[in-house]
């Protein structure tokens, strides 16, 4: 066989369409787990061995660790899961990973091959990608997607040459950095992790390690080696992504660097004889009739005769696919097992590592800067949390302009430029989630996710509102200094029970923000909203009498009106964030 050009552009054409089945059947499983993968997420993360077993079994359900890594930090970041409980699903997403591992040498490189029932299952998937329903759609490329990955394997295996010399110069290359020991091990390593990198998944490496070991280009050692490095791999995937993020954030994605960096560590020092146990133990499960070890050529030249050495070389060809998912699994386990009692000092080691800076700003995306997560219920998630976080700040520069508000002119002044910062830096956060929300509103989103991205551009407009109008409040301090206007103590006491009016509408607003949309209840938000009309009127009314009697001067009143009118003004834009979550909570399933 002359293996060309068009024969390389054949594998790596069936390499891309294993990853992009690979990719389809992962977004269609989240998409279909939607809100209850995040609430078993968060719901059974309340010690570390429920924290493992919740990572194994989402991350083998969506058939991807970063995309679970990803949750994790969103959750983290969110105040639903703390920085243990997150080391703990990492922990469980590295052991589900091998799932996929499983799958391909189980169905897509064994006696029995799925891709045989790739077309059909594809083809019976046709007519749910055009239903009307979003289920039945996701259901249909999450089929279509299991059936890409297995017609990929076929032409994968076929595309890729038996006889590693009609690859023109990789047989050499291969030959040259084998089976040298430590070296060989290294080398593979790098490669894995480096495949890793550019592939952007763990497990489309896995699977190709698994087919160039089926056709006999590497031996046993350097494969496990490989698999190794596609374990470091994985998690400089998950730093880039968060190089940008916010230091929890940082932190998660340095701990499954930790986590993986140790275990290719330990796994290093008992190498040989950890490969021996998994050889002998593929033996008695009947994974493969010989043990793998005997791929080493000197090995084989030792213990067979030289009439069986091809058949034995035949044989453990064939049965390496499972004995390397064993060897993986088994690997990960051990890792798990290990640090499994060490997440809290492996928290505290991250932490230490990664401190939280002290100078940081309110007003900073500390959720979305990882980006657009694979699906859109993901990815409205992460936008939720921000904006939850964004009417934090909000009442916090509210407080802040009430402490203010007795200070003298001259201690008024430095703090009246950090409430000006704090506006500026409110703008930019409300420009960058309605871009964020832009993007999402690009995918295909179901009829409740278009609601919520409508009602979230409509809150991060509202509360941008109540920015201004705390902004607006302290600039009428500030002219108060200036023109050396008191206020009477009649005056200050009821000013400050229309503040305090504000604030409670606010928090209540960051309290329902906080909140599943649908269990919202907008009972106090409006009682709290009519208190505030109310008594607006009242002051108005007082006001109005109070000029005809020239209780107070003009300026006085005028600055007076202007403080609580801009306090109702507040309570409207609370209102109306309440007004926008309900129409999401109380839309029909």
């Amino acid at each position: 066989m002359n293996y060309g050009f068009l024969e390389l552009l054949k594998l790596v054409g069936s390499l891309a369409l294993f990853l992009y089945g690979m990719k389809l059947m992962s977004e269609s499983l989240q998409k279909l787990a939607g809100n209850k993968m995040r609430q078993i997420l968060a719901a059974m993360t309340a010690n570390r061995f429920t924290g493992v077993l919740t990572g194994v079994f989402i991350t083998a359900l969506i058939q991807s660790s970063s995309a679970t890594t990803v949750m994790v930090v969103s959750f983290v970041n969110a105040g639903l899961m703390d920085l243990v409980g997150s080391i703990g699903v990492i922990l469980g997403a590295n052991v589900g990973t091998t799932f996929t591992g499983w799958l391909v040498a189980a169905l897509g490189l064994g006696e029995f091959s799925m891709s045989d029932l790739a077309l059909p299952i594809i083809g019976c998937a046709l007519p749910l990608l055009f239903s009307k329903k979003r289920a039945r759609k996701n259901w249909g490329e999450m089929f279509v997607g299991f059936g890409l990955l297995f017609l990929a394997l076929r032409f994968l295996q076929e595309s890729m040459p038996t006889n590693l010399q009609d690859f023109p110069g990789v047989g050499d290359f291969v030959q040259g950095i084998s089976n040298l020991g430590f070296r060989s091990w290294m080398i593979f390593l790098l490669i894995g992790a480096v495949l890793t990198t550019i592939f952007q998944s763990s497990s489309a490496t896995v699977a190709l390690t698994l087919v160039i070991c089926a056709k006999g280009w590497i031996g046993y050692e350097d494969a496990a080696a490989m698999i190794m490095g596609e374990n470091i791999g994985t998690t400089i995937t998950a730093n880039l992504a968060a190089a940008v993020a916010n230091v929890q954030a940082k932190r998660a994605a340095l701990a499954h660097f930790i986590i993986n960096v140790f275990g290719v560590i330990w796994l290093f020092l008992i190498f040989r004889p950890f490969l021996h146990f998994i050889g002998d133990l593929s033996v008695v499960l009947h994974l493969s009739h010989y043990n793998p070890i005997y791929s080493d050529p000197d090995l084989l030249a030792k213990t067979f005769a030289p009439e069986e050495r091809a058949l034995v070389l035949a044989s453990i060809h064939a049965g390496m696919p499972l004995v390397l998912s064993l060897f993986n699994t088994l690997a990960k386990g051990a890792n798990v097992l290990i640090l499994i009692w060490f997440t809290k000092i492996l928290a505290q080691l991250v932490s230490r590592i990664l401190p939280q800076k002290g100078n940081e700003e309110a007003f900073t995306l500390k959720h979305i800067k990882i980006g657009l997560l694979s699906t859109p219920d993901a990815s409205l998630f992460q936008a939720k949390s921000e904006i939850t976080l964004y009417a934090q700040n909000t009442l916090s520069m509210f407080r802040k302009m009430l402490q203010c508000f007795d200070m003298p002119k001259g201690e008024y002044e430095q703090e009246f430029d950090k409430l000006q910062l704090m506006e500026d830096e409110s703008d930019q956060v409300e420009v960058e989630i309605a871009d964020y929300l832009t993007k999402v509103s690009e995918s295909r989103l179901t009829t409740e996710n278009s609601q919520r991205v409508r009602a979230m551009f409509k809150i991060v407009s509202e509360i941008e509102s109540v920015a201004d109008s705390v902004l607006n409040l302290a600039k009428a301090i500030m002219r108060r200094n200036d023109q050396g206007v008191t206020f009477s103590h009649e005056l200050s006491y009821k000013l400050h029970h229309m503040l305090s009016l504000a604030e409670d509408s606010i928090v209540t607003m960051c309290t329902n923000l906080a909140m599943e949309y649908r269990e919202v209840n907008a009972k106090k938000a409006y009682e709290l909203e009519k208190s505030i009309n109310d008594y607006r009127t009242i002051l108005k009314q007082e006001h109005l009498i109070a000029i005809e009697e020239k209780k107070y001067d003009y300026s006085t009143g005028i600055l007076y009106n202007d403080m609580f009118s801009e306090c109702e003004k507040i309570g409207d834009y609370a209102i109306n964030v309440t007004e926008a979550i309900k129409e999401v909570g109380h839309e029909v399933e």
